[in-house]
């Protein structure tokens, strides 16, 4: 996407990142990642972003608008990753990082700094800006946990992330949760 998109206001996505892996190619990185790190004994953590009002902006904007902030919010959360960190979409309104070598401490790092800068995106439409509710899961790979169960967890702990008024926050699949920073 265009950083120039009348639609979207925040910094440019960086040039050159690597590409959104599609639903299967994500899951086939995943499961790589689940075997890379059973043989060596590593970390993995997969962090979800929601964006939890795109239906309400698709209801009153137009269905290309929904498609373009997932687009964009995409390219700005590449930018807070590492090279190897993999970003890809396992349904059409979500966004899956795959994060390597990454315990829960460490996963907790990246989803707070993502959440603080996809926090800053806003949508323009006919002059008036709106925040988009962005939401966070995590959750640490172990043993018992194939690909589609960690997938899993990531959403529940997303959906928990969303505070009754609408705030956005980061949640973890399991105990302590980090809490919500406040509204957008």
């Amino acid at each position: 996407m265009a950083a120039s998109d009348p639609n979207l206001s925040s910094d440019p996505p960086a040039e050159g990142q690597p590409a959104v892996l599609s639903a299967p190619a994500l899951r086939q990185r995943l499961e790589e990642e689940i075997n890379r790190a059973a043989r060596h004994g590593t970390s993995l953590s997969c962090l979800l972003v929601t964006i939890g009002n795109l239906d309400e902006l698709s209801r009153e904007h137009g269905s290309d608008l929904p498609e373009q902030a997932l687009a964009y919010v995409a390219a700005a959360l590449q930018r807070q990753l590492r090279r190897f960190d993999r970003i890809g979409r396992p349904s059409d309104r979500e966004l899956l990082v795959v994060l390597p070598g990454a315990d829960g401490p460490r996963g907790e790092i990246v989803a707070r700094r993502a959440l603080d800068r996809l926090r800053t995106i806003k949508v323009e439409v006919e002059g008036a800006r709106w925040p988009l509710r962005i939401s966070v899961g995590l959750a640490a790979w172990h043993e018992d946990l194939s690909g589609e169960d960690l997938v899993a967890h990531t959403r529940v702990a997303a959906q928990r992330g969303v505070g009754p008024d609408a705030s956005s926050g980061i949640e973890t699949a399991s105990p302590p949760a980090l809490g919500r920073p406040g509204p957008s």
